[in-house]
């Protein structure tokens, strides 16, 4: 037996020198799909076992997206998200404003920034955040850059390729 997991629509083989006929020939659906049983999980255990009523009704709104159940506007081709779903800002400084109100007076607070994050879908997006974000703190500005290959070639085999 094995357990597979994951969304297979985001699942696709890499192929050297193939046609997309052969990567779709060789996806795990049509090699060995009428041999899988499929089990569905129905219920996300991180909001069950935190009794988040909000996070249950935000991880079935996630699901649906996913599922493509969410209405599409005809004239425009996006999804009309119910106005429970998030909020909507106009501006990168409204929305930095909304999810770090007060940064200059609680950045050194671990657990009010334990609670804040703005994901974005490219760096420069990242990079462009983080430094507004950092304008707002008052001090001497530092940056500590980081390294990502092993100083002495010996040591290579003493870290797995993913640290």
């Amino acid at each position: 037996m094995i357990l597979l997991a994951g969304d297979f629509r985001q699942t696709l083989p890499v192929i050297p020198r193939s046609t997309p006929a052969d990567e779709l020939n060789a996806c795990l659906k049509s090699s060995v799909w009428k041999h899988v049983k499929v089990l569905h999980l129905s219920k996300n255990m991180r909001v069950e076992l935190q009794n988040d009523q909000s996070g249950n009704i935000f991880s079935k709104q996630l699901i649906d997206i996913g599922n493509g159940k969410f209405p599409i506007d005809m004239l425009t081709g996006c999804i009309n998200f119910p106005q429970s779903f998030c909020q909507l800002t106009r501006s990168k400084d409204e929305l930095i404003q909304k999810v770090f109100p007060d940064v200059s007076q609680n950045y050194r607070n671990h657990d009010w920034l334990s609670e804040r994050a703005i994901l974005a879908a490219k760096n420069i997006d990242v990079n462009e955040l983080n430094f507004k974000i950092q304008e707002q703190i008052t001090g001497e500005l530092r940056i500590y850059k980081s390294v990502d290959s092993a100083t002495n070639q010996d040591d290579v085999v003493n870290y797995p390729p993913e640290f």
